[in-house]
């Protein structure tokens, strides 16, 4: 299994409505992409201080590699992507991407 952590440096003024269709267009893949088999998302509470630039993050949740390599490869992910980038503060440079192998 493979967690696929997004951290999103938004600006404040951010708009919180095109935040949330990305977020329930990602979800929806789910329905598209075999393996793809979680996803959450939620603001950075922050409780120790040590994110002051990620505002928002989400996971995805992949049964294996091939199931996150179809995810970016996807059509659909990519678009949302761009809607994304568009949202973060200095764009690409504010989302920071980690894929984390889960232990079984």
């Amino acid at each position: 299994m493979i967690r696929h952590i997004v951290l999103l440096d938004l600006p404040a003024a951010h708009d919180a409505t095109a935040l949330a269709r990305v977020m329930d267009g990602l979800d929806g893949l789910r329905a598209s992409i075999p393996g793809f088999v979680g996803f959450a998302h939620g603001p950075n509470m922050d409780f120790e201080g040590m994110s002051p630039d990620c505002a928002y993050a989400f996971t995805c949740d992949f049964s294996d590699e091939a199931a996150l390599r179809a995810y970016l490869a996807n059509a659909d992910h990519r678009a949302l992507g761009t809607e994304l980038v568009a949202l973060c503060r200095g764009g690409a440079k504010g989302i920071t991407v980690v894929d984390m192998a889960l232990s079984a």
